[in-house]
């Protein structure tokens, strides 16, 4: 998908930014360049703020993601969703984030087979997409909190370049 965006907007570094944070962030956008996050529409002028880019570019990405008929198709089906990561401890869940070859195979069975032997509850899994993010992250949000027993087991992972409890 990146390298699509990359091609598509080759000459224009601003449009290419935006639509890889439209991307990044879930953003919608309909066949008349409207953006939205679920259905809620969001003022160019906001996001280009928040992007640093003239309210305009944004706008002209919206539209040539309108106009071209695959991108359209893609950027039509986005859909944000709620990340609770960050808000894990105060709705009293653990949370895992491993860090790892992201082209490793097994990786989502191997640790997720270490919290269902262990009786542990997932309540979301978000994986980073690594053509997206720099540096990609599994979170694993589990109800409740780890035992030292699964936490040992689970920094024991060979692939794991780094694991993380919060």
């Amino acid at each position: 998908m990146l390298e699509m965006l990359e091609k598509f907007f080759e000459n224009a570094r601003g449009r290419k930014l935006v639509a890889i944070e439209f991307l990044r962030l879930g953003l919608k956008v309909d066949g008349k360049g409207k953006i939205y996050a679920g259905n809620i529409e969001l003022p160019p002028a906001k996001i280009g703020r928040a992007l640093s880019v003239d309210r305009r570019v944004v706008i002209e990405t919206a539209k040539a993601i309108a106009d071209d008929d695959k991108l359209l198709q893609i950027f039509y089906r986005l859909e944000s969703r709620a990340f609770m990561g960050n808000a894990a401890r105060e709705l009293g869940f653990d949370v895992i984030e491993l860090r790892a070859d992201p082209k490793k195979k097994g990786i989502v069975a191997s640790v997720t087979k270490v919290l269902a032997d262990a009786g542990i509850v997932i309540r979301q899994i978000i994986s980073d997409d690594p053509d997206l993010f720099p540096d990609p992250v599994l979170t694993i949000i589990i109800d409740g909190k780890l035992s030292s027993r699964v936490i040992k087991t689970l920094k024991e992972l060979k692939f794991a370049d780094s694991i993380m409890i919060k």
